[in-house]
């Protein structure tokens, strides 16, 4: 969980720092995402057979959890910019609760219906050396961006 926060950190800093240039982001997630493509390949040794069923599920997932993340980080930014902390109601606190309850429970929804809609496509051993793959690749992508920002 905490890679997955650093994770998050490294998108908006890098979607920030090039806002002025689109091009730039896109290009730069376009290789993080093939590069993600291939570590995740050669992690899970997939067959032929199985990546051509695999990755279009695994892509459509990843889409559905980034809207969702969005969702969740626009609401974030609006609560904050419209309303301080300190001034909200208890009404309007539960009422974020509520939405931020709301928002983990359809990532978990989301998770749940992924791995089951796998499990007729790759073996169990598989889909748990998927997440173990995700993390890995999230943690040296992380290194690499402090190991750059440090020259």
């Amino acid at each position: 969980m905490r890679n997955f926060k650093y994770f998050i950190l490294l998108l908006v800093t890098i979607s920030v720092s090039t806002y002025a240039q689109p091009g730039k982001f896109r290009q730069k997630m376009e290789q993080v995402k093939s590069l993600k493509v291939a570590f995740i390949t050669s992690e899970l040794n997939l067959t032929s057979e199985e990546s051509a069923k695999f990755w279009p599920v695994y892509n459509a997932f990843e889409e559905k959890q980034r809207d969702l993340r969005k969702q969740k980080i626009n609401d974030y930014v609006d609560r904050r910019d419209n309303a301080e902390v300190d001034k909200l109601t208890d009404k309007e606190a539960n009422a974020i609760l509520a939405q931020m309850e709301d928002n983990e429970e359809q990532l978990y929804q989301l998770r749940k219906k992924f791995i089951a809609s796998l499990k007729g496509i790759l073996p169990a051993s598989k889909i748990i050396k998927l997440k173990k793959a995700e993390e890995d690749f999230n943690r040296k992508l992380l290194q690499q961006y402090r190991e750059k920002k440090r020259r």
